[in-house]
């Protein structure tokens, strides 16, 4: 019996079978963009087309407005919203209406036309502004019934319900208008901090969270009425639970378990009543031997009833995570025909530039996914998982792993420069595990994982278009090293502890040959990659390079992408994220461009004072369609801004 905590008697039950009518996930409807990713499938599609290949180039800044606003300033004075961290919440449209959570948690609803603030949540008595700096989310979540209209938040470790035409809290909600997140199961017993920066997931009259927290993060159904908690699935599963033998001893237990929760945003089939968690990696992520087994439910995708929280299936993308490979990206609902027959489809994509497609209805592989052989460990009493599943189809949409062929070679010296750097490094297949180093010059630096813990697709996720079939994967190839070190004397203190970091290669370049960020088309009814673009100039302008008149090489970020009926509109990405070189990295992702959706060329293309911080969104208020981002960096303040055409 899975550990799964119940909290009221259920009488509605999700039916589902293999053979059922399929619901297609068609993206938005009516000019609108009610969830965080479009629909609750996270295709980011829009069947908007007012901006098309003709008329993208009459794009305009609409309006723009800064994550808080100057009147909000001026009341509390002592508020600031930091870096670019401080705004990646992408606005949800509802009712001609922009709702978002601000720089600092607070929910704003905005006029779609102009960006202006139609009213923004108080303060709570406990709370400053100040001391909310950095408590910015990445979405929120709308619920419609017959009592009224809601705005669901996750701020601190509150999950608030907001009225979406007052602004006021619910105070039939929870306590006041909010839970409090910490207490699980023992009211008695809280845990020591709780945070959560995804937006909540809404299917039924259920409301979905995970957690960002420093122990295992169970997932939590809750009543959208009440608030009272529906269920609670337990992601580290006990000794009597399903998958409890994958935690070999009592490793499942306490800190030598960790996290494994669910930090990204999930998806759901509202018409399957089922909610997919995409979970992450258990703690230590770079040494295992404290926790060995394949240690589910952790980088799984998990699928629950969303009225129940029972498990209806699960797939682990890495066994026995000592990467830190866990799943970043909301999976993609889609549905698609394969030989001649339809399916309910699912894809997870990674960061490891696998996609992993499968049944959303059964959990099977929509094509086949190998168990192949994987190098073992070496370092001292770690675990290492004999095999890691591969998908035969689609191919890697980014470079997986790292040899010397891989190195740069723009010019002999260059290349040159290049061994001499990777001598210094242990080099390998993907799943590579992480090696023992040291600090003197002579000794080996550690491991280099191609992609790196911040490679392939992140947060952002990708896009599908439903119809035509094709998805979209941004990715960000990067060589990252991974290093351990004794964990010292302390007998709780792990066996060892890790130190990775980009590795940086001659003259400030990357080591590795381009593309360095990319996007990857590839048509979900046949498995087949259709093409493959670099997504931004990358260092062609570096003094050893420019007199080479390169191609462009990919930005080194994490693209953000949206899909409309005529174009693929993708971002360069998060500066935040990319750990790359001054001059070559952050302080030059500042695109946005507009591709040609069979072929990849770019149409369009334009550059903001600063990159984006957050996913894209469009809508369509008062006959025009505008395209929304989050903008920001450490040297230019926050805010949204809006395109529209003339």
């Amino acid at each position: 019996m899975q550990r799964i905590r119940r909290y009221q008697l259920l009488v509605c039950f999700a039916v589902i079978s293999s053979g059922a009518v399929l619901g297609a996930q068609e993206g938005v409807t009516r000019g609108e963009w009610p969830n965080a990713g479009g629909d609750k499938g996270f295709t980011k599609y829009s069947p908007l087309d007012q901006i098309d290949k003709d008329t993208v180039k009459n794009l305009r800044i609409a309006w723009r407005r800064p994550a808080l606003t100057d009147e909000f300033r001026a009341q509390h004075p002592d508020v600031s919203t930091g870096t670019s961290r401080g705004l990646q919440s992408t606005p949800i449209m509802v009712n001609g209406v922009l709702y978002a959570s601000n720089g600092i948690g607070l929910v704003e609803a905005m006029d779609p036309s102009t960006g202006e603030t139609l009213w923004v949540q108080e303060l709570e008595e406990e709370e400053t502004a100040a001391t909310l700096a950095g408590e910015a989310s990445r979405g929120v979540a709308f619920w419609r019934s017959e009592t009224g209209e809601r705005i669901l938040s996750v701020r601190r470790q509150y999950l608030i319900a907001t009225d979406a035409k007052t602004g006021k809290l619910i105070r039939s909600f929870g306590d006041e208008g909010k839970v409090d997140l910490r207490y699980y199961e023992d009211a008695s017993d809280p845990i020591d901090s709780y945070r959560w920066r995804s937006a909540p997931m809404v299917v039924g009259d259920v409301v979905v969270v995970g957690s960002s927290v420093r122990r295992a993060g169970d997932v939590r159904g809750y009543d959208l009425n009440s608030g009272s908690l529906r269920w609670s699935f337990g992601v580290v599963p006990g000794p009597d639970d399903f998958g409890g033998d994958t935690w070999l001893g009592d490793s499942w237990q306490g800190i030598s378990a960790g996290e494994a929760d669910v930090w990204s945003t999930m998806s759901a089939d509202e018409e399957l009543g089922l909610v997919y968690h995409p979970t992450s990696a258990p703690t230590n992520n770079m040494y295992g031997g404290h926790r060995p087994g394949n240690n589910l439910f952790s980088c799984s995708i998990v699928c629950v009833r969303a009225d129940t929280g029972e498990r209806v299936w699960h797939f682990q993308t890495v066994h026995h995570d000592i990467f830190d490979y866990d799943n970043p990206t909301p999976p993609i609902l889609t549905d698609i025909t394969v030989n001649g027959r339809p399916i309910k489809a699912l894809v997870q994509l990674t960061k490891q530039g696998l996609a992993f497609v499968l049944d959303r209805v059964t959990g099977e592989p929509v094509w086949p996914i190998e168990e192949r052989p994987v190098p073992e460990s070496d370092v001292p009493g770690e675990w290492t998982a004999p095999t890691q599943p591969f998908p035969t189809r689609p191919a890697p949409y980014e470079q997986v792993g790292i040899t010397v062929d891989d190195l740069i070679d723009f010019t002999p010296e260059l290349r040159a420069e290049a061994l001499e750097i990777a001598k210094q490094y242990v080099l390998g297949p993907l799943y590579t595990p992480p090696t023992l180093g040291g600090e003197a010059p002579s000794d080996m630096k550690g491991t280099i994982l191609v992609p790196g813990h911040v490679g392939g697709t992140n947060w952002g996720g990708g896009g599908f278009d439903p119809e035509t079939g094709m998805l979209y994967a941004p990715s960000r190839t990067g060589a990252f090293f991974v290093r351990l070190s004794p964990g010292g004397d302390d007998p709780a203190a792990q066996a060892y502890r890790g130190t990775r970091g980009p590795v940086v290669g001659p003259r400030g370049l990357p080591l590795t040959k381009p593309p360095y960020g990319r996007i990857t088309a590839m048509d979900l009814n046949t498995g087949d990659h259709v093409w493959m673009v670099p997504n931004g100039d990358g260092p062609r302008d570096h003094p050893d390079l420019r007199h080479l008149n390169l191609p462009p090489l990919g930005q080194p970020g994490h693209g953000m992408t949206l899909v409309t009926k005529t174009l693929l509109f993708v971002s360069e990405g998060d500066p935040s994220m990319i750990l790359t070189p001054p001059g070559y990295g952050a302080s030059n992702s500042k695109k946005l461009r507009a591709f040609d959706k069979a072929t990849g060329a770019v149409v369009w293309e334009y550059e903001f004072p600063a990159g984006t911080t957050g996913a894209l969104m469009t809508y369509l208020h008062d006959g025009t369609q505008y395209i929304v981002m989050p903008i920001g960096s450490t040297t230019h303040s926050p805010e949204w801004v809006a395109l529209s055409l003339p």
